[in-house]
């Protein structure tokens, strides 16, 4: 049976049975490079603060990775950016991750059934673990409907992945057409800013880069959402 499927702005996330946090531009775009690139653990945290705890208190090796409004922390190790950790050696390195938007649906959603970190780079993954979870209901939470924007570009992944979870097989060029247009997109042209690189719009649309989930849950023993890789 095809689960009941709704889609809700970042401000109205809550727990339920089974969420999917979608933030195409950037965080969930850029968690599948952290381990495509060696990472060994990626942490998600809601603040700045916490992030620097972590580090402080208890990981003291592990790399700061994130932003505010899409710029990078200047007291962070990386910025938000696929583009950036592309070429980069991560091996057994832990990241603890904090986004304006991805990691905040994240935090969030504590306490649904399952928390999935989703972008079009994984969709295809995402649907096929949604299909073999068979829940009742699917909540899409669009992050990027966040901070006056649209949403778009996570709206339409939402879509592509809720056709797939109903069996469907459709073109993605549609719904990849409307990452650039959306709000957060149009950031990502030439003239944009330079936390903001065209390379990332490009990563960002390489829809089904990696046949690999993504789910989060809280680590244990420390005060960080874990995600990780379900293949």
């Amino acid at each position: 049976m095809t689960p009941e499927v709704s889609f809700v702005a970042l401000a109205d996330a809550a727990p339920a049975e089974a969420i999917v946090v979608v933030d195409a531009l950037r965080a969930f775009t850029l968690v599948p490079w952290l381990y495509e690139r060696g990472a060994d653990r990626v942490l998600a945290v809601a603040t700045r603060e916490q992030a620097l705890a972590l580090r402080a208190d208890v990981l003291p090796d592990a790399l700061l990775a994130g932003e505010h409004g899409g710029r990078p922390y200047p007291d962070f190790d990386l910025g938000n950016s696929p583009s950036e950790v592309r070429d980069l050696d991560l091996a057994g390195r832990t990241v603890v991750h904090r986004t304006s938007a991805g990691t905040q649906g994240l935090a969030r959603t504590v306490g649904s059934g399952t928390v999935f970190a989703a972008s079009f780079v994984a969709a295809a993954a995402t649907a096929r673990h949604l299909r073999e979870l068979a829940p009742g209901s699917v909540t899409f939470v669009i992050t990027g409907a966040s901070l006056g924007r649209d949403g778009d570009e996570d709206l339409a992944c939402a879509e592509l992945i809720a056709a797939r979870l109903r069996g469907e097989d459709p073109d993605p060029a549609p719904y990849l057409a409307r990452v650039a247009s959306s709000d957060a997109g149009r950031s990502f042209g030439p003239d944009g800013e330079d936390w903001a690189p065209p390379a990332d719009l490009a990563m960002a649309c390489e829809v089904d880069r990696f046949d690999v989930a993504f789910t989060a849950a809280p680590a244990d023993g420390i005060a960080a959402l874990e995600v990780v890789r379900r293949r």
